[in-house]
């Protein structure tokens, strides 16, 4: 009795709440039933009593068996566990490894143990026992989630836990493999373009014109087919590849050196053909895939062609080629169609606004004046929209001239009473720029990005408004101002006609851009100049405009008294760090340096009145200067470009500089090779 009433047991028992009510339920009616057998006959009752107890002690009993066969379950089975755990650690298919505080190792699984072809590892340090697996865990040691990294010639998903000093290494090779396999074999898109096909073949008998195409079909045909792409012809002078990403990979790796052989070999017919191609990956939709890659077509065009352009949608693009200076392609039957399209556009519009780059030059002045004129000639209001507080002294005498001009002064406006102006049927025109983050007015262009027109001569860069109503971007042209005059040729008669500001500020764009006729000329730019000449451009006025004041004409030859040479071709000009500069006198002294025998490209970097350092760069042709501004978030021309870094030192920018230079000067002397 006392082993079943035991204090042990009954605490057991009655430790389980329904055990509890069972047993209180059972005494009651036990002790009910008693009483009231006894009240009957003290026989019953002494029986029921009897058999009360035996029945109570049977319970009891078989609690206790049941408890013993719970607790030899419970112990059967932490032992398993354990048993489990320990062999779990001896044989599975991870790598453990336990060090101390010191990075001394512990303890070592048998299945890592065996990597080490069982040398002794307990008690020596990690960086002694092997120095690759002691730099993985000093580079992923702070690790939050495992990584996947690469150890004796194998890969493996690591993951360290400091608390514990412990390294977790498990093999994923096999489905690295299967991953790499898979991304290696989907697919890119591109479409192939013969910039200039069209214009080459115009002049040709029917025999040529079969024989460069033949040519050129045939030479991208072997290219295809030495790296196992699909290429189908879609036009006489559009074509679409297909292929595998680790094709792309190698593709990129010889920097698509099908331009240059196709350039080069074309160039010995007479015929010189260039490319420009569009290719986009990473994308498993293939209308999606097809959208993105005449999307970097249109972008390679707009740079100029010559190049290939491949990004994967909503990621950076990467660019190769582009060595060559466009070629110009443009013609009257575009100039006359933009005009129209133009014109259209204003006459939709309740009114114009038209904007230049932030620190505008005479090109983006001349063109805004320009357009001012072509909406009037339309019977449309124009607004110039300038912040007269942040010009150059060149453009702030021509801002002095406007008071001559009441119908031009009385239009020119300021960014902030634009943006007042500005109604959803309003019309904004970007002039001598494509790229908001240099606009004059990026907040009006915020309000007006849905009615949106590009004119520009520079190359496309990436940045770029999303859905504009027309773009005029041609890389051809000498300058903005001579598209904007080649527009007036198909405007109204009976508007008025460019007064002598407007046609003098214009010619002095382009002779500031081409300087005064030496580069980027072609026939079409003596056109446009010959008619602003026509229209009353004044040359004593231009002289005007042109002139520099003494401090800026001393900091030029300062600045040049300090170049310095990279190497026998590259000139580099660093201003002091506590001296601001112009930015027109760093332009400036940038193409001086270009007139210096073997200099074939020059950087000026100096520092601004904003605080930014701005870095022009300039080249003859043979050098690509917008790629490296590019890389530093500039941009422009093949042999004219600019960018402005913030929150750098002069000092700092030139190392930056310089970093990117050296790898581009050693690519483009291997494919000059």
């Amino acid at each position: 009795m006392r082993f079943l009433f035991g204090q042990a047991n009954i605490s057991q028992f009655l430790n389980d709440k329904r055990s509890r009510w069972t047993v209180f339920y059972l005494l009651t009616m036990t002790v009910a039933s008693v009483v009231v057998a006894f009240l009957f006959n003290w026989i019953i009752g002494l029986i029921l009593l009897v058999l009360g107890i035996v029945a109570l002690a049977m319970i009891f009993t078989q609690w206790q068996s049941l408890a013993n066969r719970e607790q030899e379950y419970a112990d059967d089975l932490t032992y398993d566990v354990h048993q489990s755990q320990e062999e779990a650690l001896l044989d599975m298919p991870i790598g453990i490894i336990i060090l101390n505080q010191r990075n001394v190792v512990k303890w070592i699984n048998p299945y890592l143990a065996h990597y080490f072809k069982d040398q002794l590892l307990v008690g020596e340090p990690l960086a002694t026992a092997d120095k690759e697996l002691a730099k993985i865990v000093k580079n992923h040691g702070d690790d939050h989630e495992p990584q996947v990294v690469k150890w004796r010639g194998r890969q493996f998903q690591f993951l360290y836990q400091e608390r514990l000093h412990c390294i977790y290494l498990m093999d994923v090779t096999q489905y690295e493999e299967i991953s790499q396999r898979y991304l290696d074999e989907r697919l890119f898109l591109g479409n192939i373009f013969l910039d200039n096909y069209i214009e080459l073949t115009q002049g040709m008998n029917d025999s040529d014109v079969s024989n460069l195409h033949n040519y050129v079909t045939s030479e991208l045909s072997n290219w295809a087919d030495r790296n196992h792409m699909l290429i189908k012809v879609i036009d006489e002078d559009n074509y679409l590849i297909m292929g595998h990403q680790s094709t792309l990979r190698k593709l990129e790796e010889k920097k698509f050196k099908i331009l240059d052989k196709i350039r080069e070999n074309t160039s010995k017919m007479n015929s010189p053909v260039t490319l420009s191609i569009g290719i986009a990956y990473g994308q498993v939709n293939l209308g999606r895939l097809a959208d993105t890659a005449q999307r970097n077509l249109d972008l390679a065009l707009g740079r100029g062609g010559d190049q290939v352009v491949v990004r994967q949608e909503n990621q950076q693009a990467r660019f190769y080629g582009g060595k060559t200076n466009p070629m110009e392609k443009r013609t009257r039957v575009r100039a006359r169609i933009i005009s129209h399209a133009f014109s259209e556009l204003m006459n939709q519009s309740d009114q114009i606004f038209v904007v230049g780059h932030a620190k505008p030059d005479m090109d983006s002045m001349g063109a805004c004046l320009g357009i001012r004129r072509i909406a009037e000639m339309n019977n449309q209001e124009c607004w110039v929209v300038l912040d007269q507080e942040k010009v150059h002294s060149d453009i702030a005498r021509l801002v002095q001239q406007f008071k001559n001009y009441q119908s031009i002064d009385k239009h020119v406006i300021t960014p902030e009473e634009a943006l007042e102006k500005a109604t959803d049927k309003s019309l904004l025109v970007m002039v001598d720029h494509s790229k908001v983050s240099i606009s004059m007015a990026p907040k009006l262009y915020e309000r007006l990005k849905n009615r949106t027109v590009i004119i520009d001569h520079h190359r496309r860069g990436e940045e770029f408004p999303e859905n504009p109503l027309l773009v005029y971007i041609e890389p051809y042209a000498s300058s903005t101002c001579e598209l904007i005059t080649e527009m007036f040729e198909y405007q109204p008669r009976e508007g008025a006609a460019l007064n002598r500001l407007e046609a003098t500020t214009m010619l002095t764009g382009i002779e500031i851009d081409t300087k005064n006729f030496k580069q980027n000329s072609g026939t079409r730019t003596f056109d446009a100049a010959s008619y602003l000449r026509s229209a009353g451009a004044d040359n004593r006025m231009i002289q005007q405009f042109m002139k520099e004041n003494v401090n800026n004409f001393m900091q030029r030859n300062h600045l040049i008294a300090n170049t310095s040479f990279i190497n026998d071709k590259m000139a580099l000009c660093v201003g002091e760090e506590d001296q601001t500069y112009d930015p027109v006198t760093a332009a400036q002294a940038a193409d001086m340096l270009l007139q210096v025998e073997g200099i074939e490209a020059s950087f000026v970097i100096t520092k601004q009145a904003s605080g930014d350092v701005r870095i022009s760069a300039r080249s003859i042709g043979d050098y690509n200067v917008q790629v490296v501004m590019e890389k530093l978030g500039g941009g422009g021309h093949l042999n004219n470009a600019a960018t402005q870094i913030t929150d750098r030192t002069v000092e700092q920018v030139k190392d930056q500089l310089l970093s990117v230079i050296t790898p581009q000067k050693a690519t483009e002397e291997e494919n000059k090779e």
